[in-house]
């Protein structure tokens, strides 16, 4: 469980139904406006060109900063090259100390909000008004934005109303015109009798020292233009080469960050221009701050570079399933979101994400998404084993992954007792009927399997292959169809073998490693990997499968990250990697070979709806081929529920960690799920079908949860 702090936000979070409305409601609007601004465009292309950049940038970075430097100084600006936030604030405040500034004026400017700006500025005696009306509103509010590009996101126009109430002293309703009419008449005066006006960027340009901003609002070219003095403050990564570089960009920018083709306000600053006096025109001050703030020490990490790619869209923040459930108050520092548990590690503190990095449920969404393909998920787990090593798991868990886990024979024989142990508990011998103590919270909104009283490595005696053997297999089980679902496991063997396959189960084999890994302790994960990649070589099969997505995923992809570095072990780990199949990928490439794609027949026929677990669709890549199998079954009626690709909140360890978030996910997917009419819902995880069944089990519905094998299975002629 993570810390009652911790939890009791989540509580508090989901208990407020405004937040889950106004969040929940923009999530499934991004959805359909994002997929309609990207029609006609090759997105993959898109951000191909948009990751070679930003890349490229954050390469040449102090290349492209003295560069920018030398063509902003040569028209007219005063470039400043700010090791920290420190300095930055500090060069501001003395800047307007100097010139007897008064008044500030602010646009949008996460960077400022990066380094708290406002609160050195207000404690220097200088009053600072944001202009961009939802900074504004969370300005008044005394809150920090919870969203990069929606600031005030989580508030409702009533809640607005009070705010605006308290400022002009007069009683408000929530109506959002008038609101608006409200801040417009706030802030205009502001705009006229300011004396310096702040702004960040979205894009520096190092060919022509220009400073690009994309807004929907005009604020931010009123801050830029009216008053005598501007300063820019600009990170280091929002640096590209080329002015041709913006226009790639921004066909991503708008439609990922809004669902827009384009945004209301696309401004180029490119050197000091006059501005307006009481007397006609007069100079203007640009001063721009090129922000360091631990944006080089990024650069040169080999794995955390990649961040450097963000253009600051929100993308992945829009459809994170934990983010739209507790919003960035909760799943957030300065900066919201997957992204911003990397950021806010870098920029600010390591520490500060130790809490907030916890929340990703690594359903690999914000991948799929990100226009800069910054590899998020990827990135967390990294950050999990640095904070793993620098302050260490907390006890228990620690005991359990080094004492219980890490050891094969320790392991099975606390799984055999506990099948004997939990009868009194169970429900029909398949379902837990009760849990005491602190287990409890885990039963309250899904019921949870019971431990097989039988195996699968013991029910496995031999092969039934049908004639001729086109292969041999290695099945990798895992641990919930060894122990959980080993019908499922028996289904696998029964479809391989009718396949022409013959089937091994090396009994040395283990835990795949998951849960240590995505808990940030790669010791004990690579002990088990060395344990697995022994056990599956060592049968001389063709190929290696497994019917769970994610130990899939492991022993394809984490394997060889987690031995890198040890040549001997890498090279085996690579050498299991490309023998490793998905079993519904497999039996659908050894049904297309043989032209036996419609093949099987049901006993009665059948509405079906498929769920596409997180691990199978991203991060295999694999959709098409089971729907495939399972349309080509006599009987079979495949009915396509709305976002089945979303996560169900299973997360492996992480509905241990955050039952109710895990709660609130599952809720919306059993709704999509019972939508559709189906009687039942197939998918190819072990881990779904535990989260979903226990959900289905729980609401008491007849709707049935099988895995794809088992429906294969009961397909093939006796």
């Amino acid at each position: 469980m993570a810390n009652s702090g911790l939890q009791e936000k989540i509580q508090k979070a989901l208990e407020n139904a405004n937040l889950e409305n106004a969040l929940g409601s923009f999530a499934d609007a991004y959805t359909l406006s994002r997929a309609r601004a990207y029609e006609g465009i090759d997105f993959e292309a898109l951000r191909d060109e948009i990751a070679n950049i930003k890349a490229y940038a954050a390469e040449h970075m102090d290349e492209l900063a003295d560069q920018f430097s030398r063509e902003a100084n040569r028209k007219g600006a005063t470039v400043f090259r700010a090791t920290s936030g420190q300095e930055v604030n500090k060069y501001i405040g003395d800047l307007a100390h100097q010139r007897g500034v008064e008044l500030i004026v602010k646009a949008k400017s996460m960077a400022t909000e990066e380094i708290y700006l406002n609160q050195y500025l207000e404690q220097q005696d200088l009053k600072v008004k944001e202009t961009d009306l939802g900074e504004w509103i969370i300005q008044l509010a005394g809150q920090r934005p919870s969203h990069m590009v929606l600031p005030a996101i989580h508030l409702r126009k009533e809640e607005v109303a009070e705010i605006f109430s308290k400022e002009i002293k007069q009683r408000l309703a929530g109506d959002i015109p008038r609101l608006v009419k409200v801040a417009q008449q706030e802030l205009r005066g502001a705009f006229l009798s300011a004396d310096m006006g702040i702004t960040g960027a979205n894009m520096a340009v190092a060919e022509t020292g220009s400073i690009v901003l994309v807004t929907n609002e005009g604020n931010a070219r009123l801050v830029s233009t009216m008053p005598p003095i501007l300063v820019v403050v600009v990170g280091l990564e929002k640096i590209v080469s080329k002015l041709s570089d913006v226009t790639t960009i921004l066909k991503a920018l708008p439609r990922s960050a809004t669902g827009q083709l384009l945004t209301s306000y696309v401004s180029f600053i490119t050197g000091s221009v006059p501005t307006a006096t009481k007397d006609g025109c007069g100079p203007k001050e640009l001063h721009i701050i090129l922000m360091d703030n631990n944006r080089t020490a990024m650069r040169h990490d080999p794995v955390f570079k990649q961040a450097l790619q963000c253009i600051r869209c929100a993308s992945c923040t829009n459809v994170c399933p934990v983010y739209r459930l507790v919003g960035g108050h909760v799943f957030g520092d300065v900066y919201a979101g997957g992204i911003g548990t990397i950021l806010t590690a870098w920029f600010n503190e390591l520490r500060k994400s130790s809490e907030i990095q916890a929340l990703c449920i690594q359903c690999g969404r914000c991948k799929d998404v990100c226009p800069a393909k910054i590899d998020i998920p990827r990135l967390i787990l990294e950050l999990r084993t640095r904070l793993a090593k620098e302050e260490g798991l907390p006890l228990a868990q620690r005991l359990i992954f080094e004492n219980v886990l890490k050891n094969r024979r320790v392991f099975h024989s606390l799984l055999r007792t506990a099948a004997k142990v939990q009868r009194p508990l169970t429900k029909g011998g398949t379902m837990i009927r009760h849990l005491p103590l602190f287990f409890t919270e885990q039963a309250n909104y899904r019921s949870l399997p019971a431990i097989a009283e039988v195996p699968l490595r013991d029910r496995i005696v031999g092969a039934d292959v049908k004639p001729p053997v086109r292969k041999k297999a290695a099945f990798f089980s895992g641990c919930l169809i060894d122990f959980v679902y080993p019908e499922v496991g028996e289904a696998v063997v029964k479809v391989l073998n009718h396949e022409g396959v013959e089937v091994v189960f090396p009994k040395k084999q283990t835990c795949c490693g998951a849960p240590a890994r995505y808990s940030g302790e790669d010791d004990v994960a690579s002990e088990l990997a060395k344990n697995n990649i022994t056990a599956l070589l060592e049968t001389g099969a063709d190929v290696m499968i497994s019917a769970c997505p994610t130990c899939t995923h492991v022993l394809q992809h984490e394997y060889v990250v987690l031995l890198s570095g040890d040549l001997e072990w890498e090279n085996k780990a690579k050498e299991l990697a490309v023998k490793v199949r998905d079993f519904s990928q497999f039996v659908f490439e050894m049904r297309k070979q043989r032209n036996a794609l419609h093949e099987g027949r049901l006993p009665e026929p059948v509405q079906i709806t498929y769920h596409d677990s997180c691990h199978l669709n991203r991060s295999l890549g694999i959709f098409e081929e089971p729907r495939e199998l399972l349309t080509g079954i006599n009987g079979v009626t495949l009915m396509e529920m709305e976002d089945s690709a979303t996560c169900c909140g299973m997360g492996g360890s992480y509905s241990i960690k955050f039952p109710r978030l895990s709660a609130s996910i599952l809720e919306r997917k059993l709704r999509k799920i019972q939508d559709i009419g189906a009687e039942v819902v197939a998918m190819d995880c072990p881990g779904c079908m535990m989260q979903i069944r226990g959900g289905v089990d729980k609401a008491n519905s007849t709707l049935k949860v099988k895995h794809t094998a088992q429906i294969l299975a009961e397909a093939i002629p006796r």
